[in-house]
């Protein structure tokens, strides 16, 4: 098993946690210039999450070792890289308070928001459109079953906030969301930070 830290260069990975009764849940889609993996940068430590190429992807990989060598040689670019894999545990621990404390239509809403916020399947306008083949992908980010991901979306159609056009879904604009969800703005959505090009070069 790889011991080291991931960053995505192109493409989507979806990390899976299982839940309860061997269902599913996905604290996070990595986009180019975000990082995952980083939970077996420690001794004797697992892996989280499984990791999974949503479409043709690439990553760079970076080593217990060579991550420790980084640290040294270029310290500057890897407090960056520190920061985004603090930052990225934050926005882990805040999808898990989701999970456990919002019933599933605010969970629902929280999680098109957060997707919103960090450009998560997003179209060019920044609503987000998914596939009603995506039901799995949208249930496990929820961390719901598909009957009451069901009744959500449905109450969501009928106010307004998503359109069904054929076989595809189109989200409302986050503002409008985060006004649904009890007065949430989007000030606390965590944004992570990406690698910039020269701190790509660098771990290469």
């Amino acid at each position: 098993m790889a011991d080291g830290v991931f960053v995505v260069t192109r493409g989507r990975i979806v990390l899976r946690s299982r839940a309860r009764a061997g269902r599913g849940f996905i604290p996070w889609i990595a986009r180019p210039g975000e990082a995952f993996g980083s939970d077996r940068l420690s001794q004797d430590a697992r892996y989280a999450t499984a990791a999974c190429a949503d479409k043709e992807s690439e990553t760079l990989f970076l080593g217990s070792a060579r991550f420790r060598a980084f640290v040294r040689e270029q310290p500057q670019h890897a407090l960056s890289l520190s920061n985004q894999l603090m930052a990225e545990r934050a926005g882990f621990l805040g999808r898990l308070r989701e999970l456990t404390a919002l019933s599933a239509e605010q969970d629902l809403i929280a999680t098109l928001v957060w997707m919103a916020a960090n450009r998560k399947l997003n179209r060019g306008d920044g609503r987000i459109v998914l596939c009603t083949t995506r039901d799995r992908l949208l249930c496990e980010l929820v961390g719901a079953t598909r009957e009451s991901m069901s009744l959500a979306l449905g109450r969501l159609t009928t106010e307004g906030l998503m359109e069904r056009k054929g076989t595809t879904l189109i989200i409302a604009a986050p503002a409008q969301l985060a006004e649904r969800f009890e007065g949430t703005s989007l000030d606390n959505e965590i944004a992570f930070p990406t690698l910039a090009e020269g701190q790509k070069e660098a771990l290469q």
